[in-house]
């Protein structure tokens, strides 16, 4: 899904600011993974990149494009990354100008695919 191109450096920032603040169990588990390139790199691509592009462009899609590319949009995750990236949905810093207009509904949608653990 690449609907619209997001400064990557400002998620990765992001994402990096909300590491200081994980528990600790947390913390360790991320810390260890963000640290290699290539875990990085298909965290990014593949996890938050399209969750920041569910949230630009829910808020003027109809519901038929928003369950199609929610359901296209095929990541499970990690209870550490679904720590990292729920503020991003819940209106903490980056995005908070994104958050705003999004139904209530579709911001519960975005909250429940990421309680989609990997090991299931």
């Amino acid at each position: 899904m690449k609907l619209f191109s997001f400064p990557a450096a400002a998620i990765e920032k992001a994402i990096a600011k909300r590491q200081l603040t994980l528990p600790p169990p947390h913390k360790e588990w991320f810390a260890q993974r963000w640290a290699q390139k290539p875990y990085r790199k298909a965290f990014l691509d593949q996890k938050a990149v399209p969750l920041v592009t569910l949230l630009a462009k829910c808020k003027t899609w109809d519901d038929e494009t928003f369950n199609s590319e929610m359901a296209a949009w095929d990541a499970r995750f990690h209870e550490a990354e679904a720590e990292v990236l729920r503020p991003l949905v819940q209106g903490d810093g980056l995005l908070q100008l994104m958050q705003k207009a999004i139904p209530a509904e579709r911001a519960q949608a975005l909250l429940n695919k990421l309680d989609q653990r990997a090991d299931q």
